[in-house]
């Protein structure tokens, strides 16, 4: 591994560590095209003249991928070398954007040739996110888990704040296929960067990929904490993604100005998101995982605010604070599970996670799709809102979440 050649008690910050670096950069330039990712491709099915059930037919088919081949991906991440998984991913991830901002730019896209280029997407992510887990604690000291767990993400919250904005004036003055063209791009630079980590595979023993899956559910439903945010994890995100990225721009493009405002709504979260960051480069709390619960609560602001027809000021206001308690949780989460997790095992503790959380992402989008004939969009947006605060809340009433606190590097 390259940190090796730095001995660890010599590192004061992450950014004294050249592959931290390198792996930061790769975040940064994804993030650049990842951000106006989500509204190139809501416009991109408007703009073929699907509505809510194409949109949520093209995200659902992005998701199954990371339930079919996640918990194969953390398999991996445990016996080979991160590095080269997470250059292979994103460079399957370049080749689907690229296919994609073909067909769109050419007038041949369809709603099943948009969810083909989807599957290849999820397919490629379900073996990054278990890697990218893992990936930071192999590169950073544990003592600087949660400062290099909030640097990785500033660059690209900073990038998320102006990216929407620039995709939506993009969008709207000449199409989707420009901004998912850049996704793609973006994509194939991060997988040079990648590819030169060399990170060496995590000491694991070479058993089957079952019982290796085996051992890692046993240890997967042996930590309350884990399975219980799990399970909470899988109505918040589901919710969340069915709201603010199915049914957020189509009821911006009714009930607003269209692409411009959902561009700016997305520029709010995204401030918010960068504040965050912020916050947890000067905040250290003891309770990660009581905080990193109760942040998660903040994401139903906005979907209610949508749902209210609320005036753009507050909604944007709704959106910014939803971004500030995503990070926040995002960061205390990242830095309790790499510090509870033993190294060896993180790849396939992400996965379940990863697929736990992502189990309910397709259902929520079909159901609803469903729900879009039967009810309004505004109180489907209040029933998202509902379910989010619900979770959180339950979750925080699991005794055990309230164990899971920073350790110390004498604990350690």
């Amino acid at each position: 591994m390259e940190t090796a050649a730095k001995p660890l008690e010599t590192v004061r910050t992450p950014w004294s560590v050249p592959p931290f670096r390198r792996f930061v950069s790769a975040n940064l330039i994804s993030a650049a095209g990842s951000a106006m990712a989500p509204l190139a491709l809501a416009y991109s099915v408007i703009e073929q003249g699907g509505g809510a059930g194409s949109l949520g037919l093209v995200l659902a088919v992005n998701t199954l991928p990371t339930i079919v081949f996640l918990l194969v991906g953390g398999v991996f991440a445990d016996r080979l070398s991160r590095s080269r998984i997470l250059f292979l991913g994103n460079l399957l991830a370049a080749g689907a954007q690229g296919a994609l901002a073909v067909t769109v730019a050419t007038g041949h896209a369809t709603t099943l040739s948009m969810a083909a280029c989807g599957l290849v997407s999820g397919t490629a992510a379900s073996f990054t996110v278990p890697a990218t887990q893992g990936a930071v604690a192999q590169i950073v000291p544990q003592k600087h888990l949660q400062q290099a767990n909030a640097l990785l993400r500033l660059p690209g919250n900073a990038v998320k704040v102006l990216a929407p904005v620039v995709g939506g004036l993009v969008v709207a003055a000449s199409g989707a296929a420009w901004a998912l063209a850049w996704d793609a791009l973006t994509f194939a630079i991060a997988a040079v960067l990648l590819l030169t980590l060399s990170l060496e595979a995590p000491p694991t023993p070479r058993t089957g990929v079952l019982a290796d899956l085996r051992a890692g559910w046993d240890g997967f439903r042996s930590r309350t904490w884990l399975w219980t945010y799990t399970a909470a994890g899988a109505v918040v995100v589901a919710a969340w993604l069915a709201g603010f990225q199915l049914l957020g721009p189509l009821v911006t493009a009714r009930d607003y100005a269209g692409a411009r405002d959902w561009g700016l709504v997305q520029a709010a979260f995204s401030g918010g998101l960068l504040a965050g960051t912020l916050v947890c480069l000067r905040w250290r709390p003891y309770r990660l995982l009581t905080v990193a619960v109760a942040t998660t609560g903040a994401l139903a602001l906005p979907l209610a605010a949508l749902a209210l027809a609320l005036p753009l000021p507050a909604v944007l206001a709704a959106a910014l604070l939803a971004g500030v308690g995503l990070d926040v949780a995002i960061v205390a989460w990242s830095t309790a599970f790499q510090q509870h997790v033993p190294q060896e095992e993180q790849g396939r503790m992400s996965a379940f996670n990863g697929i736990g959380e992502r189990l309910a992402i397709p259902l929520g989008y079909l159901v609803t799709a469903l729900a879009s004939h039967l009810w309004t969009p505004r109180t489907t947006l209040l029933a998202c809102a509902t379910l989010i605060a619900a979770a959180a809340a339950l979750n925080l009433c699991i005794r055990d979440v309230h164990r899971i606190n920073r350790r110390t590097p004498d604990a350690a």
